[in-house]
């Protein structure tokens, strides 16, 4: 049985939590942004969870998680448009989880691609006999696979006037390639904080994850370049209004060296009582590159989320506000229990 000190310890805790999740609200609603998105990127950045942070393997009510995503993106200005498609299986073990991800970028007239294929284990710590306060901790490992098809590709000293002005590939490119294709290791971790008390009028979550640890070596060239770490911070809040909508303001920022993106989301979850389904829908902005809109359903066991960039970055004249069309299915194998939703960081 907890003590007098401890009670009032979670107590105090679980007021600050919620102080935390007005703070988040503010955010998405007046914060500024001076940052600039990179190009691989995800609009439905936790539908895939292991994908955003680690410590998410495992880390929802059921048997098993299948998820299945795919994104296109830069058709309107792009002979290949970026491409990304990705498949994950993750299961709980008592407190443990254990997961694997599958994920393919692919971009441009080269068909740079990389392919990944990472582990994932998570552990969920428990601080409180009711079963509220969690910290999930996790790390990720495995390969990455790079390659280009340089025979497609065209450079700057192979351009001629001939004809009005074009490349000609017969012309010597001057570039010289070690190789074309090259396979280098990766290691993540993460942890990520949730609030995870049944019927609770608010459920924070706050994670931080780290991609790339060890910097592995990646070059076409042969050279000594470093492959940056990646950083991640990302959190929000269930908020439950009535028995029939809930509101979901969250956030995540990212780094890389140089490369920032910071973005913001309000999703509201209507429930249909006679058809036990709830409605998604809400804006998304992320800093200085898009305005998304997205919409989905979720039905017993199944997920499925469909979100649209409208392009708002400098690159807009030429692209037409045209961004990227993104979709994704989850399906839970679990017992089916009557709504509300289960708690966050779990959608």
């Amino acid at each position: 049985m907890n003590s007098k000190k401890e009670i009032t310890f979670m107590n105090k805790l679980t007021l600050t939590w919620k102080k935390l999740s007005k703070v988040v609200l503010f955010l998405f609603l007046f914060l500024p942004s001076i940052v600039f998105a990179q190009d691989f990127h995800l609009s439905q950045y936790d539908a895939p969870p292991m994908l955003l942070n680690p410590a998410m393997t495992g880390m929802f009510d059921g048997y098993y998680r299948v998820h299945g995503h795919y994104r296109t993106q830069w058709a309107a200005v792009a002979t290949n448009p970026f491409t990304t498609a990705g498949l994950s299986f993750d299961m709980p073990i008592k407190k443990f989880g254990a997961g694997i991800q599958i994920l393919n970028y692919r971009a441009g007239a080269g068909n740079y691609n990389a392919l990944s294929a990472l582990l994932s284990v998570g552990y969920d710590l428990v601080f409180d006999a009711e079963n509220s306060h969690h910290l999930a901790v996790g790390v990720q490992g495995g390969i990455i696979q790079k390659s280009v098809n340089v025979d497609q590709l065209t450079f700057g000293n192979q351009y001629t006037t001939n004809n009005g002005g074009s490349f000609d590939t017969d012309i010597n490119s001057g570039e010289t390639f070690a190789n074309r294709s090259f396979i280098t290791h990766d290691i993540n971790a993460g942890f990520l904080y949730y609030y995870a008390k049944e019927n609770s009028r608010v459920n924070p979550f706050i994670g931080f994850s780290a991609f790339h640890l060890t910097q592995p070596t990646e070059s076409f060239y042969g050279s000594t370049n470093k492959l940056p770490i990646r950083f991640y911070i990302h959190g929000g809040t269930k908020i439950n209004i009535n028995e029939k909508i809930q509101l979901q303001p969250k956030f995540i920022y990212m780094r890389q060296i140089n490369d920032k993106e910071l973005t913001f989301s309000l999703l509201l979850n209507y429930f249909l009582k006679d058809a036990d389904t709830y409605l998604i829908f809400g804006p998304t902005y992320r800093s200085k590159d898009a305005a998304i809109i997205e919409a989905g359903i979720k039905k017993g066991k199944y997920i499925c989320r469909v979100s649209y960039d409208i392009n708002t970055s400098s690159l807009k004249s030429a692209s037409n506000h045209r961004g990227g069309f993104e979709v994704s299915f989850t399906y839970i194998a679990r017992r089916i229990k009557p709504n509300p939703l289960a708690n966050c960081p779990r959608l």
